[in-house]
């Protein structure tokens, strides 16, 4: 029996799970990962996430943390460079679902609000009918992101909770994006009307780092912050009629399958 399957299955994990899930123990091991006794744990996570090294700037690490949000060599993350496609925030597994009176309807998942994910009646009703884009990246996966858009973004609203981990076998015992702890900010486009850009934290990530907290002019694929250590998982909403996806993207969705993409990769078109 695996770990997750014991905490999600069995009653004695389900024990365990709550503490798990705190904020303080959350704090008080990015506390730890903060410091310098921590550095001592870069090897063996390099090797056992199989990292490849050689695609990033690995000089100066104060503690394990500064490793966790190293920096990509320039070039090793290109932005698409046709103003017409929509692009991928961050590497991650992607998967794309409808928004049916308010309802998101993932694939063998729990179903979620989007008015209970953002907490605002007004702007959940935005995007009924329209799309849910997740992204949800693991622990050898690149965790710095940025822009989905060019626009005029508004201040980071930031929601406090508990910290379940992102993986499926969570996400199916419940409506964890509407628990864990979450930022978002609303971003006005000329192309694609206003979309929501929201940062999950997940178990043991107690910090979603933002660099912009206050309405600011925004550009398409600049950096917008970084996870400190754990999974995660970044959420776009987008109005209705607003984006065509890949298709190759939506048919895996509709297997109930994640597709694999990078940092400013195109997922699909603009239609205005």
């Amino acid at each position: 029996m695996d770990t997750l399957h014991f905490l999600y299955h069995t009653a004695p994990g389900r024990m365990l799970l709550k503490p798990l899930c705190s904020r303080g123990l959350s704090r008080l091991c990015g506390a730890f990962l903060d410091s310098g006794p921590s550095k001592l744990l870069i090897p063996l996570f390099l090797k056992k996430a199989g990292i490849d090294t050689s695609e990033y700037e690995m000089d100066g690490f104060r503690c394990f943390n500064d490793c966790f949000c190293r920096k990509i060599k320039e070039g090793r993350r290109p932005v698409e460079q046709e103003e017409d496609k929509m692009i991928a925030p961050s590497d991650g597994r992607l998967s794309v679902w409808p928004i049916e009176e308010g309802v998101v309807i993932p694939v063998k998942q729990s179903r979620f609000t989007v008015e209970g994910m953002l907490r605002d009646r007004k702007l959940a009703e935005r995007y009924r009918g329209g799309l849910c884009l997740v992204y949800r990246l693991s622990v050898d996966h690149y965790h710095r992101y940025g822009y989905v858009e060019s626009g005029r973004k508004s201040r980071n609203r930031f929601i406090s909770g508990i910290l379940h981990t992102v993986q499926p076998i969570a996400l199916a015992e419940g409506p964890v994006f509407m628990e864990n702890c979450r930022e978002y900010t609303c971003i006005k486009t000329k192309r694609a009307g206003v979309l929501v850009q929201m940062e999950v934290g997940a178990m043991l990530v107690g910090r979603i780092r933002n660099y912009k907290e206050d309405p600011a002019d925004v550009i398409r694929g600049e950096e917008k912050g970084t996870f400190l250590y754990g999974g995660s998982t970044i959420i776009v909403l987008v109005e209705p009629g607003r984006v065509e996806i890949d298709r190759e993207i939506l048919e895996a969705s509709a297997r109930g399958e994640e597709t694999p993409v990078r940092y400013g990769q195109a997922v699909g078109c603009l239609l205005h």
